[in-house]
């Protein structure tokens, strides 16, 4: 220690000053290249285009996945998740799925309510917004950050409602809904089982999927119309 000040002491304090700055411009380096490694190459499929037009193109590619199922024999029903799920009947499907859209939603703690509602079983996927590497884009860069599971510019991403896995646990309790089972997203598209109350998964998952049950579903009974979650 004693040889280790007096090295210090020698190269006097122009010199100690210096090697601190080259340190830090190393370090700055080093999170810019982790930030950047981190971005997918992006095409722009559309672009300039009016809401008038976007709202054509995504309607052709419904109509098209529709079509698909039909020549498959399955049966299809196609709707708006903010406005169509109240016409359903109570605990009416076994299982119920939303992936990757939730943060698409205009109002996502109605759209969960009311498929905790129609569901048994409820399975919603999302992009975990809390991740390392948005955290650190947001503070280095200082801008909105893109990934691979958010690979939208900020101006035309259909993701409103952005959360964290913390906020969507919270979201859950407050429908009155149970985590049966949940599973972080890793950066290479796997998955590992995850305890939702844990810190791990909201910092290191790049997304998650959980498993949802009404509690009261949970305990034997089913809701009624009455007790339906409200927005």
């Amino acid at each position: 220690m004693n040889a280790l000040v007096q090295m210090i002491k020698n190269l006097g304090t122009i010199r100690v000053a210096a090697l601190g700055g080259v340190g830090l411009v190393m370090l700055g380096f080093f999170i810019f290249l982790m930030t950047r490694l981190g971005q997918p190459d992006l095409t722009l499929l559309y672009g300039d285009l009016d809401p008038t037009e976007a709202g054509q193109i995504a309607n052709k590619l419904s109509q098209q996945n529709v079509n698909a199922c039909v020549e498959r024999g399955l049966s299809v029903v196609q709707g708006d998740a903010d406005t169509d799920l109240a016409d359903y009947p109570s605990a009416v499907f076994d299982v119920v799925i939303l992936s990757q859209t939730i943060q698409a939603m205009r109002s996502p703690r109605a759209v969960l309510g009311q498929l905790v509602r129609i569901g048994r079983h409820t399975i919603v996927s999302f992009p975990n917004f809390g991740h390392w590497r948005i955290r650190l884009a947001l503070l280095v860069g200082g801008r909105m950050p893109q990934t691979r599971a958010l690979g939208y510019s900020w101006h035309a991403t259909p993701n409103i409602h952005l959360c964290t896995i913390a906020d969507f646990i919270e979201l859950a309790a407050e429908v009155g809904a149970r985590i049966e089972q949940a599973f972080a997203l890793t950066e290479k598209g796997r998955t590992r089982p995850m305890r939702p109350d844990s810190w791990g998964p909201n910092l290191l998952a790049e997304g998650a999927i959980l498993m949802l049950t009404a509690a009261s579903l949970a305990a034997g009974s089913a809701l009624s119309p009455a007790t339906r979650p409200k927005a």
